[in-house]
C-alpha cells in the first residue's frame, strides 16, 4: 500500500464552512520517487481520464490503491458516508493555465472529491488551493494548501463547498478522484474529457504556428 491510511483515520474532520481532511505526506515517502517517475507525460492544461494518458507500474499502483476497498472504506468512516454502490472517477493534470482556478464548489453529481497533489515542491504563490467561505472573494478562506508531495485533500461536495486558486501557469501534477452518483456521469464525464483532448491534440500545432 502505497498510502499511509493509518495518518488519514488519526487527522480530524473539519466541519466549518464544509465538510473537509487535509492530509500531509499520506504517500509513503519510500513510494514518492517512483510514482513521480511513472507520473503520466502531461504536457497541456487540463483534465485527462487514465484512458487517455500513458504511466508506469508505480504510477499504477498508487492509482490501485485510490480504488482500493480499503481506502473506500476509511473515506466513509471519515465521512459517514456509504459509498459502496457510488462509482468512482479519476482524472489527472501536469499543467496549470491562466484560467484555471476559478472559485467553483464542484458539480452536484460529485460526492467526495479527494485530490492528490504530486509537486516535490511548491515555492509559487498562485495555484496553492484555497478553501473558501464564499463564492466571490478568493481572499476569504480558511485554509490555503500547497500542492506539495502527496498532499491529499478530501471534502464532501455540498452547495457552499467553494474552493479555488491564485492564477498560475506551469506543471502542477494532482490527480482528482470523484464518487459520484452513477455510472452515466462517469461516461458523460469521460467522453467530455476525451473530446477535450481530441481538440487540444487537433488545435495544438496550429498554437505553435502563432507564437
Amino acid at each position: 500500500m502505497t498510502l499511509d491510511l493509518e495518518r488519514f483515520e488519526r487527522l480530524p474532520l473539519n466541519r466549518e464552512p464544509f465538510e473537509y481532511l487535509v492530509v500531509p505526506g499520506i504517500v509513503k515517502p519510500q513510494a514518492r520517487d517512483g510514482i513521480n517517475e511513472d507520473y503520466p507525460k502531461v504536457n497541456k492544461p487540463g483534465s485527462f481520464p487514465l484512458s487517455e494518458v500513458k504511466f508506469g507500474p508505480k504510477f499504477k499502483e498508487l492509482i490501485d490503491d485510490l480504488n482500493s476497498p480499503e481506502f473506500r472504506a476509511a473515506v466513509e468512516r471519515k465521512f459517514s458516508i456509504d459509498l459502496t454502490e457510488r462509482p468512482t472517477m479519476i482524472t489527472v493534470r501536469g499543467r496549470c493555465s491562466q484560467k484555471d482556478g476559478k472559485i467553483h464548489t464542484d458539480a452536484k453529481t460529485k460526492i467526495i472529491t479527494v485530490l492528490l497533489y504530486l509537486n516535490s515542491k511548491w515555492e509559487n504563490d498562485g495555484g496553492r488551493l484555497r478553501l473558501l467561505r464564499s463564492d466571490d472573494n478568493l481572499d476569504d478562506f480558511v485554509l490555503e494548501l500547497a500542492p506539495t508531495a502527496g498532499t491529499l485533500l478530501a471534502f464532501k461536495r455540498s452547495d457552499n463547498s467553494w474552493h479555488g486558486h491564485k492564477p498560475f501557469v506551469g506543471e502542477r501534477r494532482v490527480i482528482q478522484l470523484n464518487w459520484v452518483t452513477d455510472e452515466e456521469v462517469v461516461r458523460r464525464e469521460q467522453s467530455r474529457h476525451r473530446f477535450s483532448a481530441t481538440m487540444k491534440k487537433i488545435f495544438r500545432p496550429f498554437s505553435v504556428l502563432r507564437r
